[in-house]
């Protein structure tokens, strides 16, 4: 299991156990992983990603809240490197733009996850897939005045990005 890629049929194969682990490198949420073990065995790649999206479209904000526990903080290499060693192949890439930043972005970055980490109660969630530093604290600013609810459902959303984009990593093959 050190590759941490399936085939679809593979996948289905694992016992709960195994495939808890594979699950738990997409999303930590152990409600989310315990709905996707129980939905295979998958047809397809995309029956698995329409179970993943529909077990989380049952989840609730402590889910929520137990899947954004599983994230570094943006800009924090410090903390991503050591949360991710079990995650780092599904991981890798997702804040890679943070490692280019220049300082000034990067302290922009981490005073702006403090702001919202103090007035949300949990850590600043975007699929930082593809998005400069810069964007990521662009896209922070614009949602650091809304709402709890708001952006629970925001980050929720975030959360539902990235994990399609590990399970696409999980399962590379058609």
């Amino acid at each position: 299991m050190a590759d941490l890629t399936y085939t679809i049929d593979a996948l289905n194969a694992l016992n709960a156990e195994d495939a808890t682990f594979a699950f738990t490198n997409c999303c930590t949420s152990s409600r989310w992983v315990a709905g996707m073990v129980e939905a295979r065995p998958f047809a397809s790649i995309e029956a698995c990603h329409q179970a993943a999206k529909d077990v989380w479209a049952n989840m609730g904000e402590a889910d929520f809240l137990e899947a954004f526990e599983g994230h570094p903080k943006i800009g924090d290499v410090t903390s991503l490197r050591e949360k991710y060693a079990h995650t780092k192949k599904l991981a890798s890439g997702e804040q890679s733009s943070v490692n280019e930043a220049d300082d000034a972005t990067i302290e922009a970055l981490a005073q702006g996850n403090t702001d919202y980490e103090e007035k949300f109660g949990f850590i600043f969630i975007v699929c930082a897939t593809g998005k400069s530093a810069a964007e990521m604290n662009e896209l922070l600013q614009q949602r650091l005045p809304n709402d709890r609810e708001t952006e629970l459902q925001n980050a929720a959303g975030q959360q539902a990005l990235i994990t399609a984009i590990r399970i696409d990593k999980l399962l590379p093959s058609a």
